[in-house]
């Protein structure tokens, strides 16, 4: 994602840009290295969802405060998350995995990773729902789609980016979306909100996100920079080929999103008693 985008502000901008990953520990090396590097607004974070609603609140020490220490610039894209299930296992519906989930055994589905967004959506369906999920979570989505098309897992909740090639060679079958709405790529797969769960709604998100210390006048600066580069068709073909579709926007609405899907993950994670440390 980021490489796209750095080519396009290369391209359209002039501008020199680095692409700097930094994994591990969920993001929050990645965001305490943006925290200290100089608030000039030349060093910005492509943030998920679980840096910015997830990592605070599960963990003891995060070394951040997303309230008070990061400022949004835009929402970059959004995609929902997958159920998937792997051919052998007889469920054609949602209702039919859920059914099944109701066995004293449960269902098993696999993740990222604790705490990751597919984590999150299934302790949401899990809540609503009353059927026996049980997590499995994995090193990445990879190795989780790995295991799924080897038949050692029955069932995923994977991002659209990790399922959507497979689910269209038939190699997994797709159940239901987790977003508040049908994906503009897959339009087929129904959403998990409208086979009996209205309101459900659980999508992978992330946010172009800068120190607190930048100056207003560099973030609007960067804002309208980052919405040109984010509405470029070149950019938007390439994540649209991935099932992501491009969000851009004002910094405003993208501290709305903060703000209200925190709301609903502090609570899942309570409830859960999700922990990353």
């Amino acid at each position: 994602m980021a490489r796209v985008l750095a080519a396009e502000l290369t391209k359209n901008a002039g501008l020199s840009i680095l692409v700097d990953n930094k994994p591990g520990a969920g993001g929050n090396i990645a965001t305490r290295e943006m925290l200290r590097a100089p608030p000039d607004g030349h060093t910005v974070l492509l943030a998920t969802l679980g840096m910015l609603t997830v990592n605070p609140y599960a963990m003891k020490d995060a070394g951040y405060d997303p309230r008070t220490d990061i400022v949004p610039v835009c929402l970059a894209v959004d995609f929902s998350n997958v159920v998937v299930v792997h051919p052998g296992v007889p469920a054609r519906t949602l209702a039919e995995y859920l059914e099944l989930a109701k066995r004293p055994e449960g269902m098993d589905y696999g993740t990222a990773g604790v705490g990751s967004a597919g984590h999150l959506a299934g302790e949401l369906l899990k809540a609503r729902s009353g059927a026996r999920l049980n997590h499995v979570p994995f090193r990445g989505g990879a190795p989780a789609m790995n295991d799924l098309l080897a038949g050692h897992i029955p069932s995923l909740i994977a991002s659209a980016p990790t399922a959507t090639a497979f689910m269209r060679e038939g190699r997994i079958r797709a159940l239901a979306v987790t977003g508040a709405k049908r994906s503009p790529f897959d339009p087929e797969i129904p959403t998990i909100a409208e086979l009996g769960f209205p309101g459900y709604a659980a999508t992978n998100w992330y946010c172009l996100v800068v120190s607190s210390k930048v100056s207003p006048e560099n973030v609007a600066t960067l804002t309208t920079l980052m919405n040109k580069a984010l509405k470029a068709p070149d950019v938007q073909a390439a994540y649209g080929k991935h099932g992501m579709e491009t969000l851009a926007g004002t910094a405003a609405e993208a501290a709305t999103q903060i703000a209200r899907e925190t709301d609903i993950w502090k609570k899942v994670i309570a409830d859960a008693g999700i922990r990353l440390d």
